[in-house]
């Protein structure tokens, strides 16, 4: 029974990830067929003829490089405001007492159990009455912090033994400082984490862009492919999968680079 053990736990692992990595086998494959392949019956797994015909009719049939260059500003702008205003209003939640800061955060913590599209149009509406609908500033500005990420920090901070603060305060730093060159370099670990699931949330944001942009130039990836299907309703499976996989690369470069650096950031941050 020792000995079946492993093998079962093995079998059992094999089976998730085949189940995991299915849909992307599916999709590196599909953008690679040609059109007859992919509408073919029965359907095949390995292409029998390669082509790069999907992703040269990617870029022909819509602005794809601006697209993608949209996707990046929105994500990057999203996460770069998400980190700087989540971690400074958690700082305060964490680290200064004040009156009502409890009742701050209970509110804070329950707008998280507000569902996303319960609060869509008003915030469409108050976009709309700023002039911002296909505009960047509307797509980033509502989100620029996040009561997730503010809840997330400050559990965080709170893990951080305060004789910091108070060793920096005896030395005359201010609030701004010990924020900045105390606690910011110790949470490193908490501010990957935060920036990975916030980027690769926004990257793969559909009803954000398609509701708050109405130009094509002004969208994002996963918004420009909803335009590859025509009025007859026949959708462009290889040239969609060419462009999801496209959509993919970027974040899979990040998730090595970062990981590396979560690694080293976990191994070299603590007291000092």
């Amino acid at each position: 029974m020792r000995r079946i053990g492993p093998w079962l736990f093995f079998a059992a692992m094999l089976v998730v990830a085949l189940i995991v990595l299915l849909p992307i086998i599916i999709i590196v494959f599909t953008a690679f067929k040609p059109v007859a392949e992919v509408n073919a019956f029965p359907p095949s797994l390995v292409p029998t003829q390669w082509t790069l015909d999907n992703f040269t009719r990617i870029f022909t049939e819509l602005p794809f490089a601006r697209l993608i260059l949209n996707s990046f500003v929105f994500a990057g702008g999203v996460t770069l405001c998400a980190l700087v205003f989540d971690s400074l209003a958690a700082y305060v939640l964490a680290r200064i007492d004040f009156k009502g800061s409890r009742i701050l955060l209970l509110v804070i913590v329950a707008s998280l159990m507000i569902p996303f599209q319960a609060t869509l149009i008003p915030i469409y509406q108050l976009v709309a009455d700023f002039g911002w609908v296909n505009t960047f500033w509307g797509l980033i500005i509502p989100r620029a912090a996040d009561a997730f990420g503010i809840f997330f920090l400050r559990q965080f901070f709170l893990s951080l033994p305060r004789d910091l603060d108070n060793a920096a305060r005896i030395d005359g730093a201010s609030e701004f400082r010990i924020f900045r060159s105390v606690v910011l370099p110790n949470a490193v670990p908490a501010l990957l984490t935060l920036g990975i699931y916030t980027f690769v949330n926004n990257w793969n944001d559909l009803l954000w862009p398609l509701v708050f942009t109405t130009q094509q130039e002004m969208g994002t990836i996963t918004s420009g492919l909803t335009l590859l299907t025509g009025p007859s309703g026949i959708v462009p499976y290889g040239v969609m999968m060419a462009g999801s996989l496209i959509a993919v690369v970027p974040l899979a470069v990040m998730f090595l680079f970062v990981q590396r650096r979560f690694i080293e950031s976990v191994a070299t941050s603590g007291l000092k």
